[in-house]
């Protein structure tokens, strides 16, 4: 593995600032700026590391030292925002853009670093979840001109779709009980939170304030949820733009009121990804500057 030492070219002219915020107090902390592209952090279950990526690559930060490290992922090298830790934290499922036709694919490799094994054949898949007892996948995914949410089991095999509703169905994460998923719907005219039974059964929406909301995960304990939040008429519903001044949101995991924990310029690669600390007391995000 090589250590990122190297300044590198700016994806995109952004500058991205990898924070934490305390969701007690709302106190935010700067971990590390980066004058490229990185995005999507996953917090791991010691407590010790972020897990983002960059530039196609997975990256390990140590909180410690602030410095990263690449993880091997063999021939993984175009991996998007959508990756997911294995409850024991052994390995990590990412959706990468395969050679044949760039399209999202869900593959699984050791978090130590090794060769990829390919989980979803068909494409374009984009992973979201993993189940508690470390035996299923959620994802969203196209299949006909849908986008809707399936899940499959971790070696793969056939995979069972959840959603039929018309529109996106995205973001799909277990609840830390296993007993539902998460995810983020357009149904009712503006995207919005939904929770469902881990078999689909029973979707209920969470959210009902005039925003698009995108992408909740359920802290560690089961007891709040986050979210990101975009203003109504900032965008398309079905869309999740990157560089849009958007907020992180707090809910009950029982629904009800939100409060808003930061306001801050994001989107895309912000918390595409569950971003909890095991102490369910910080989230690990990422905030961008435009370069001039």
């Amino acid at each position: 593995m090589n250590t990122l030492k190297e300044t590198r070219k700016s994806e995109g002219g952004v500058i991205s600032t990898l924070e934490t915020v305390d969701v007690q107090t709302g106190a935010r902390e700067v971990l590390a700026l980066f004058d490229y592209l990185i995005e999507a952090p996953n917090w791991t279950s010691d407590g010790k590391r972020l897990i983002y990526n960059s530039l196609g690559r997975i990256y390990s930060f140590d909180l410690a030292t602030k410095e990263s490290v690449a993880i091997d992922s063999g021939d993984a090298v175009h991996c998007n925002n959508d990756h997911v830790l294995s409850p024991d934290n052994s390995h990590i499922a990412v959706s990468h853009h395969t050679e044949e036709d760039g399209k999202s694919r869900i593959y699984i490799f050791p978090l130590a670093g090794g060769n990829p094994t390919l989980i979803t054949p068909l494409a374009p898949s984009y992973l979201h979840g993993w189940s508690p007892d470390g035996r299923t996948l959620a994802y969203c995914a196209e299949r006909g001109g849908q986008y809707d949410i399936y899940t499959i089991p971790v070696t793969g095999g056939a995979e069972t779709q959840l959603t039929d509703s018309p529109g996106l169905n995205d973001g799909p994460e277990y609840s830390p009980d296993g007993k539902h998923i998460w995810f983020n719907s357009v149904r009712s005219g503006l995207m919005q939170v939904w929770r469902m039974n881990a078999d689909g059964s029973e979707q209920t929406q969470m959210t009902f304030d005039p925003s698009n909301n995108w992408f909740p995960h359920v802290s560690p304990d089961g007891e709040i949820a986050v979210y990101i939040s975009y203003k109504q008429g900032d965008v398309d519903p079905g869309d999740h733009p990157a560089n849009k001044n958007v907020e992180i949101r707090v809910i009950s995991s029982a629904g009800g009121e939100f409060r808003s924990l930061v306001s801050l310029f994001g989107g895309q690669g912000t918390i595409n990804v569950n971003s909890w600390s095991p102490d369910s007391r910080q989230l690990a995000f990422v905030s961008y500057q435009l370069q001039e």
